[in-house]
């Protein structure tokens, strides 16, 4: 199976597996009428939304380049990715209105037990396919996926919390804890809501890649650039699942452009091995434009 019909796959089950727990989370408040179990079923709601959203966004960003769009539809899954946050960011709004309303009429939590069990089953739900989504974006470089299974995961940390805060409101028969545990629900999404929103406008941002990827970069250019004199001006950026490569290298003056091709051709390759969707650019200069004293390093780097 293709990388591009696995992911469309994993987000197609995503909104499934979003409306059967949304569907068991709002169960489990029927059947107590606990705010705090509300606000986790509001979520869900957003992770049905998010889901959707990232669907359609994963689809149009593996359409292939064309006249209006050279270099692909990549950034396509960003759009989605600031799209959950801002709902993340509505929901515990949401959220907050309904502890407002719950905190000046409290009452005490009808079956309690029976809505635990069915908010407990769909919590376990919910962590198998965070941890799915989580492992598969960040195998095919989905941004849009990444951000679903963050999202996802952070629903079931808060579910955690609610299911132990209502056992001790159960138990103690504090009902004050039940709107408490909706306002932790509440400002812990707001957190995650603008760490999704941040995270894709760097994206939009053209954000180069970090130090660590970086460094690898330059030690497989300087491990293929056999012939070479330098390299400078190295440049990244990251759309979803692309990293677009560019960089200057310098070769002798007398050199001919079939040897210089041969040589940019083994770097382009070693580099598209090591780093999967990657797209390289190099402008190949005479001596008389390299950075650095001649001889001082085999391919040195400014």
């Amino acid at each position: 199976m293709s990388e591009d019909t696995t992911v469309q796959r994993l987000a197609f089950w995503s909104i499934f597996i979003g409306m059967t727990v949304l569907a068991l989370k709002y169960g489990a408040y029927y059947v107590t009428g606990s705010v705090a179990l509300y606000s986790d079923a509001l979520e869900s709601i957003v992770n049905v939304v998010a889901a959707l959203a990232a669907w359609w966004a994963i689809r149009v960003s593996y359409k292939p380049a064309d006249r209006n769009h050279p270099y692909g539809h990549h950034k396509a899954e960003y759009f989605s990715a600031v799209l959950e946050g801002v709902l993340i960011v509505v929901a515990a709004l949401l959220i907050l209105r309904e502890v407002w309303l719950a905190w000046e009429t409290p009452k005490t939590l009808d079956q309690p037990w029976l809505g635990l069990a069915i908010n407990g089953g769909a919590t376990v739900i919910n962590a198998f396919w965070a941890s799915l989504l989580i492992n598969r974006g960040r195998k095919h470089r989905s941004p849009a996926m990444q951000a679903d299974g963050k999202h996802i995961m952070t629903d079931v940390v808060t579910s955690v919390g609610v299911f132990a805060g209502l056992v001790g409101a159960v138990v103690t028969g504090w009902t004050f804890l039940d709107p408490l545990l909706a306002v932790m629900v509440a400002l812990n999404i707001l957190w995650q809501g603008w760490n999704v929103i941040g995270n894709s406008v760097q994206g939009l941002m053209d954000v180069g890649v970090d130090t660590e990827e970086t460094m690898r970069i330059r030690d497989v250019i300087s491990a293929n650039a056999g012939g070479a004199l330098e390299v400078h001006d190295l440049k990244t950026r990251i759309a979803g699942r692309m990293t677009f490569i560019e960089f200057h290298l310098v070769v002798e003056a007398n050199m001919s452009v079939g040897d210089a091709h041969i040589i940019c051709d083994r770097i382009e390759n070693a580099l598209m091995q090591q780093i999967p969707d990657a797209s390289v650019v190099i402008h190949v200069e005479p001596e008389d434009e390299a950075k650095l004293p001649l001889g001082t390093v085999a391919v040195p780097f400014a």
